[in-house]
């Protein structure tokens, strides 16, 4: 069969990132940096230790929900309990359809009591904006697809508020853990919060294409460090973070993937709340753990994870932690979860294992 070429996006600073020397790659429709001059793993050392490290982020989606049934629609629609944030608070949440298994995960801003804005992953934004807006219908609120028009960049590492704060207006000292603030930057509203991927200190920036390439090269030129795709996963992975299509997926639902802290039975009815309440009920039909290797190698996705001999599982992330070694996420069959002799299997070598708590890394943010 004929190769298809798949026209890819570029974000607004994709000749910036060529300009220094980025290595572009296709990544969620888009044509995004794996890696810079310097490499994966000196970018990853800028970030864990002090400096400060630049991603571009556009590719993910930002949606923005108002109306005056915006709390009643997002607490149908989400997981987590939206009653409960205030202004300028932001709150980690998920998207499920009605079988309780994942359809996203996101993070929620709540702006008024009758405006929100969403950001949602890369992947998953058509599917996510086209739920949201059908979603929509039942209730009277407004669903805006705002991605096209923004730009995001996430600002991480100890000197990240040293680097942002000359091009804003207000104190970032004011701004605290998984809060935000609509601010100017370089003159320009934009709307910038005290969150990240990375378990560091930092900020995630959401301002107009129009000033995506001046407020990259301000930051740049105030010691930020251009950071690409390679570099962030390791980063996540340190922290357990959560990845769709690794750890959470249309396969599972929270309860197995240790995801019941972010989905509120209590608060009402949402959606896939009876499947999952079902499946608590009759208990995960897998579990996700954390593990390091005791053995040489480097675990990764798909490998097989075998306890006591037998195949229980699979790595879902993995990698080598220059700070922790071998370290890896993995689904393993219920009743291995905590007890067994683990071990991967590596180039058809069983490489033992042991079962670890998260983060692998110590992390940083500042709460």
């Amino acid at each position: 069969m004929p190769d298809v070429e798949i026209d890819l996006a570029r974000t607004p600073l994709f000749d910036a990132h060529v300009a220094l020397g980025g290595k572009m790659v296709p990544f969620a429709g888009f044509e995004m940096p794996v890696q810079y001059r310097l490499g994966a793993l000196k970018e990853y050392t800028a970030v864990r230790n002090g400096e400060a490290g630049i991603f571009d982020i556009t590719h993910m989606g930002q949606v923005r929900v108002s109306g005056n049934d915006a709390l009643a629609y997002l607490q149908y629609l989400t997981t987590n309990d939206v009653s409960k944030l205030v202004d300028g608070q932001v709150q980690y949440s998920a998207l499920l359809n009605e079988s309780g298994t994942f359809i996203d995960d996101i993070t929620t801003y709540k702006i008024l009591d009758n405006e929100y804005y969403l950001c949602i992953n890369a992947a998953n934004r058509h599917k996510d904006v086209a739920h949201l807006q059908t979603q929509a219908a039942s209730f009277d609120v407004s669903v805006v697809d705002e991605s096209d028009d923004t730009t995001l960049l996430a600002l991480q590492g100890a000197a990240a508020q040293a680097a942002l704060q000359p091009l804003l207006d207000r104190d970032l000292e004011s701004i605290g853990y998984y809060k935000f603030a609509q601010i100017k930057v370089n003159g320009v509203d934009g709307i910038v919060s005290r969150t990240g991927y990375t378990g560091e200190d930092g900020f995630e920036i959401y301002i107009p294409n129009a000033i995506a390439v001046d407020v990259w090269d301000d930051l740049l030129q105030n010691g930020a460090v251009p950071i690409g795709l390679a570099a962030r996963d390791m980063l996540r992975t340190e922290m357990g973070y959560a990845l769709y299509g690794h750890e959470i997926s249309d396969a599972v639902t929270p309860v197995e993937a240790k995801l019941m802290w972010i989905t509120k039975l209590d608060k009402g009815d949402f959606i896939g709340k009876v499947a999952v309440e079902a499946r608590k009920s009759a208990g995960p039909r897998q579990r996700l753990i954390a593990i390091k290797l005791v053995g040489r190698g480097i675990p990764r996705e798909h490998y097989p994870v075998s306890v006591d001999g037998a195949l229980s599982g699979e790595i879902t992330s993995g990698m080598h932690s220059p700070m922790a070694g071998g370290v890896a996420l993995a689904y393993v069959k219920p009743e291995h979860a905590e007890s067994g002799e683990l071990s991967v299997e590596i180039r058809g070598k069983q490489v033992a294992a042991e079962r670890s708590k998260l983060p692998f890394v110590r992390s940083n943010v500042r709460r």
